[in-house]
């Protein structure tokens, strides 16, 4: 008897965890949560995904029948980058960084059409579309000139597009911009263009001055030599015998602070100290 009333003992015990393990099973099946910055849609196999959005917290569902897909409402930061063509066809690569977040009242709409992933799947596609938009309708260098105006125009155009998609942008920014090859060897070329052509206003310049200075001077010849006729008329030759005289006198002294200048005599004897009777 006492043995047999043991086992019955344990056998009820074992009932009992059984029933309490599948009570807990069952009730954890049933329970789901939600956490901050999170919201849920729930699909249910008979009436498809909910309409209703379940907020933060812990909530009950049927097992097996429904089921939670949880979403993440919190703003989120995307990159991506584009090679663009402008105007005058110069290629651009831009980089790109929006703050994006789904509206919460459409996260039913949203996981139907797109399913959780919907960032990954919209934003760069429709990013891409509107930096090459709006970009073409600029030259290569008004992307610098006109900066603010162009990083105004993705914006709008970025958020007016995200939202046929039910997404939020807070915030939309060109984090980098640089040129291709061709158009920073052109640029570089028309800096050298640049410098040669002030270079060559300056040659004009400076040989415009020298023919002004030549001009200057041979009407200074001109005048002096105007002058001198005139001086020579009214004096006679007597001027230019004093201007020999004196340049006679500055070559003379010139000559005696030379030490390397040896007098002759003026005689047709050129050997000296020869006697000439021998």
């Amino acid at each position: 008897m006492g043995s047999q009333a043991a086992a019955s003992f344990l056998t009820n015990i074992a009932r009992a965890a059984f029933s309490v393990g599948i009570g807990a099973t069952v009730l954890n099946a049933s329970l789901y949560t939600v956490d901050g910055g999170q919201r849920a849609v729930l699909f249910d196999r008979f009436r498809g995904v909910i309409e209703d959005t379940v907020g933060e917290g812990t909530h009950f569902l049927v097992p097996w029948l429904q089921k939670p897909f949880i979403f993440d409402i919190r703003t989120r930061p995307h990159t991506f980058s584009s090679v663009s063509g402008t105007k005058d066809l110069q290629m651009v690569n831009l980089t790109l960084r929006v703050l994006s977040r789904p509206e919460v009242n459409r996260l039913p709409d949203i996981f139907k059409t797109l399913g959780l992933e919907y960032d990954e799947k919209v934003l760069p596609s429709i990013g891409n579309e509107v930096l090459k938009a709006v970009v073409a309708q600029f030259n290569a260098d008004q992307l610098l000139t006109e900066r603010p105006h162009v990083s105004a125009l993705v914006r709008e155009s970025l958020i007016r597009r995200a939202k046929d998609f039910n997404i939020v942008l807070d915030d939309v920014a060109i984090t980098h911009l640089s040129y291709g090859a061709e158009f920073s060897k052109a640029v570089e070329q028309k800096q050298v263009a640049q410098q040669e052509a002030e270079r060559s206003k300056f040659v004009v310049a400076k040989a415009e001055q020298e023919r002004r200075a030549a001009i200057i001077r041979a009407e200074g010849e001109s005048e002096s030599a105007k002058l001198i006729s005139d001086a020579t008329a009214a004096a006679g030759m007597g001027l230019i015998e004093l201007r020999k005289i004196e340049a006679a006198k500055e070559n003379a002294s010139s000559m005696c602070r030379n030490g390397n200048v040896v007098y002759l005599p003026s005689t047709n004897n050129m050997l000296l100290g020869v006697n000439p009777g021998r």
